[in-house]
């Protein structure tokens, strides 16, 4: 497989989909924060300081979803039609899992995936203060639909 982002000099390059179909694109990505179970309660029944800290990592996700193209630098600014975010409490922490769609020439796989990054990162910024040894970890595709390359389900027992 030939690697699409460079040009003919070997440099970088951002691709150009202008040959490519318009379609509905949808990416699912997940991540987890480890944390310790006083920390985990303390999100749970609200007594972090500094605010409802899934409420933030909720805004903050689908912020960072819309602004993906500004951090990384060969994707394309893709006009999302939806971003959606959920939490789970999981015994050791907090699973992360994101969802993005758009009608467009490429894929919104990175855009999910930052929105999982980001929103792991403001959990962690939210509950520095009472634990630092945070672990954000298992950012990973879990699925994605629509263009050339068609469907990828990830099977979670290959990490």
């Amino acid at each position: 497989m030939a690697l699409t982002h460079f040009n003919e000099e070997g440099r970088a390059r951002m691709v150009d989909v202008s040959a490519k179909n318009i379609t509905v694109r949808t990416a699912r990505a997940g991540g987890k924060i480890f944390m310790r179970s006083d920390t985990l309660e303390l999100v749970r029944t609200g007594g972090i300081k500094k605010g409802d800290v899934l409420a933030v990592a909720q805004v903050a996700g689908i912020m960072a979803a819309k602004r993906t193209s500004d951090v990384i630098p060969m994707c394309h600014p893709l006009q999302l039609t939806g971003v959606n975010i959920s939490f789970s409490f999981e015994e050791d922490g907090i699973a992360v899992e994101t969802f993005c769609r758009c009608t467009g020439q490429t894929g919104v796989e990175m855009e999910a995936l930052t929105a999982a990054s980001v929103a792991c990162l403001t959990i962690y910024d939210m509950c520095k203060a009472h634990q630092r040894d945070m672990v954000v970890s298992r950012i990973r595709l879990l699925e994605k639909d629509g263009g050339a390359s068609g469907h990828f389900v990830r099977e979670e027992n290959c990490e």
